[in-house]
């Protein structure tokens, strides 16, 4: 079956000028599929650290102390008002280069943090910043009548944070949870700007050496729609899973 796809490809090719090397070249073919899981993995990892960011900082929004209030606000007013690329290269290349750096086997200086770690850290507190508002808005929307009830039995501000505000608000949440980590998907392309070999920066290798650039872009373009497609489909069943009347809907 394979061989079969193979040369369709080159015939393909041949004829119309359609030139899709990742399917009868295997080099192309593995660089574009380590590409890909390279953004899966990117994508994941952005996700979950941008969610724990988010519930860690909209806890800290009701700090008591001003200090902390005003420096969760300060980091949610700078990753909300600059642009994310902007972020990354400030991370990668300013801060990056106050780093220290430990000489490789061959001899020569590398940084503690590769441009994998910056993305990670770059993409995860652009997301985290909006993640922080959108669980705010939630918490907010818990009736007061609940946390004074979990007051009156005893529960410390953290118990009633977790076992009973973040449930409630967690369902409220969900809907613009969802768009915001959608946004982060299409937005792990910009890894593509400080080398992160993800599909992007693999896709453009592959049309430097074969100038097939409407073919890997219309590949790009169905892949990254497969990606959200899924991301959508699973928070909807989510959402459909976590509904309670009165809240979330």
């Amino acid at each position: 079956m394979e061989g079969v796809i193979v040369e369709w490809a080159r015939e393909l090719y041949r004829d119309t000028g359609i030139n899709l090397t990742f399917v009868y070249d295997s080099y192309d073919r593995d660089r574009l599929i380590r590409g890909f899981w390279n953004t899966v993995y990117l994508s994941l990892v952005c996700l979950v650290l941008s969610v724990l960011i988010g519930l860690v900082g909209a806890w800290l929004q009701g700090a008591k102390s001003r200090i902390v209030r005003a420096l969760v606000q300060g980091y949610v007013q700078f990753f909300r008002n600059t642009p994310p690329l902007v972020q990354l290269y400030f991370f990668f290349f300013a801060i990056g280069s106050l780093m220290p750096t430990a000489v490789n086997r061959f001899g020569m200086a590398e940084p503690y943090l590769s441009n994998w770690h910056w993305a990670i850290i770059a993409l995860s507190l652009f997301a985290g910043a909006f993640n922080v508002e959108i669980f705010r808005s939630g918490i907010e929307a818990v009736p007061p009548a609940t946390t004074q009830a979990a007051e009156a039995l005893g529960f410390t501000r953290l118990q009633i944070y977790l076992l009973i505000v973040l449930p409630l608000a967690f369902r409220i949440c969900l809907p613009a949870l969802n768009n915001n980590l959608v946004n982060l998907v299409k937005t792990t392309t910009l890894a593509y700007a400080i080398a992160v070999p993800e599909m992007l920066y693999m896709a453009n290798q592959i049309w430097s050496d074969s100038v097939n650039v409407p073919e890997m872009m219309t590949f790009l373009l169905v892949a990254y729609v497969l990606l959200v497609a899924i991301l959508v489909w699973v928070m909807h069943r989510w959402e459909r899973a976590m509904r309670l009347p009165g809240f979330g809907q």
